[in-house]
């Protein structure tokens, strides 16, 4: 009996092909709205998870907020005094603290936008103080020459390590960058550097931007010191603890976390926070994979339409098929017999809407994430359960029209013209 009704519902649909895509194509554009923004979803966790991955494993990032606020997302629009932030002096207690678990601690400060010029030549540059131990933190690869060094952060001087792409901007090719010095003008000041390393430029959005190469603003790495040399304020709000290769990075964390809620205990206001990287990229995957979900049901509003569609198309097929129903009554056939029959039918034609617009979803998916350059992910939980909702979608809106079908007289059906 199910074979049977297969393939009269098949045959049901070759005989009206145009009417049966109709019905089909609000199911088809449902499936293939949620297939291709969970995939999206999918592949832009991956790529961000990806991307953070690289930044290092085993970094713990300190962050200074005020208490009872979210430690990676903050609130506040205060922002702590001299006693509530980050000295020196506490970074070298806390390197003595854990001598075999801590490898360095990475600090920087933003020091503004600028542009460095040399007649018609120019880059954009965003000005980023650094440490010597910076470049292990942020698996920094250096192409040419060094990275700011311990030496010219106590020194304070005006050392700089540019991009590739800051290079190729202001000097002609074949030109040694290296002990070159540049111009930098600031919105309130002129400032000469001299260039001591060549960095490769990563691009951190997903490899797609509207910006041009010459346009394009890079980080301009300086020493801290330097970075902060204009400010009466030489802590720090953030810092990276670098874990050594043998550390266990979330017994690390806790054990730095304590470290510094001893300092803050008696600050009622501030106090430093202490993240890896896991619990950072599990928020992260979280939180992309809720908004992913949340938009997937809204695009899935459009199956219930689709669903309509399907319960319009049976009621026609029921009035349409009015006498074959009553023939097959009166040749014995019983109710769940017709109801079977109108319900696989359902069935069928939502399977296939939900078929077609898999593959659909799946080829725009394909097209979406090539053309971002980020790695393309198909959850098998996912096409099966999208395939199986649009069963059920023909199921429950199949169920009204088959019961019509099944209750019909057959005297009265046989009569009908």
């Amino acid at each position: 009996m199910i074979w049977e009704n297969v393939a009269l519902a098949f045959s049901s649909l070759k005989s009206n092909k145009m009417r049966a895509l109709l019905t089909m194509l609000g199911i088809i554009i449902g499936i293939m709205s949620i297939i291709t923004i969970l995939i999206i979803g999918d592949a832009m966790t991956e790529a961000v998870s990806g991307n953070l991955a690289t930044l290092g494993a085993s970094n713990i990032y300190i962050n200074v907020r005020e208490r009872g606020t979210n430690a990676r997302v903050s609130s506040s629009v205060r922002m702590p005094a001299s006693d509530d932030l980050i000295s020196d002096r506490m970074i070298e207690d806390l390197k003595l603290s854990f001598p075999n678990d801590i490898e360095g601690v990475s600090l920087s400060h933003s020091d503004g936008n600028a542009q460095a010029r040399d007649g018609d030549l120019y880059a954009n540059i965003a000005i980023n103080g650094v440490n010597a131990d910076f470049i292990v933190a942020n698996n920094i690869t250096v192409l040419a020459g060094r990275f700011i060094s311990d030496a010219d952060v106590k020194s304070t001087n005006q050392s700089a390590v540019v991009s590739d792409k800051f290079i190729k901007n202001m000097f002609p090719v074949g030109v040694d960058p290296i002990g070159k010095q540049v111009k930098i003008y600031k919105p309130s000041s002129i400032e000469i550097y001299t260039i001591i390393g060549v960095y490769k430029f990563e691009q951190m959005n997903f490899g797609f931007s509207t910006v041009s190469d010459q346009d394009l603003s890079t980080t301009f790495y300086t020493p801290v010191s330097t970075a902060k040399q204009n400010l009466l304020e030489k802590k720090y709000t953030m810092a990276t603890v670098i874990g050594t290769q043998s550390s266990d990075v979330a017994a690390l964390t806790s054990r730095v976390q304590g470290y510094f809620d001893s300092i803050y205990a008696n600050n009622t206001v501030w106090r430093a926070y202490a993240t890896n990287m896991t619990s950072m990229l599990d928020t992260i995957t979280e939180t992309m994979q809720t908004i992913s979900i949340a938009i997937a049901i809204i695009a899935g509003i459009s199956l219930l339409v689709g669903g309509i569609g399907v319960m319009n198309i049976m009621l026609v097929s029921v009035t349409e098929r009015t006498r074959e129903i009553g023939t097959r009554k009166a040749l014995g056939a019983k109710n769940y017999h017709i109801q079977f029959q109108f319900v696989t039918e359902a069935i069928i034609i939502s399977s296939v809407g939900g078929i077609i617009g898999l593959l659909l979803g799946i080829s725009a998916g394909a097209v979406i994430t090539s053309v971002f350059e980020v790695p393309l992910v198909i959850s098998a939980l996912t096409t099966f359960g999208c395939v199986l909702f649009s069963m059920v979608i023909g199921i429950f809106f199949g169920l009204y029209p088959a019961n019509k079908a099944a209750k019909l007289d057959p005297i009265e059906a046989l009569r009908y013209e």
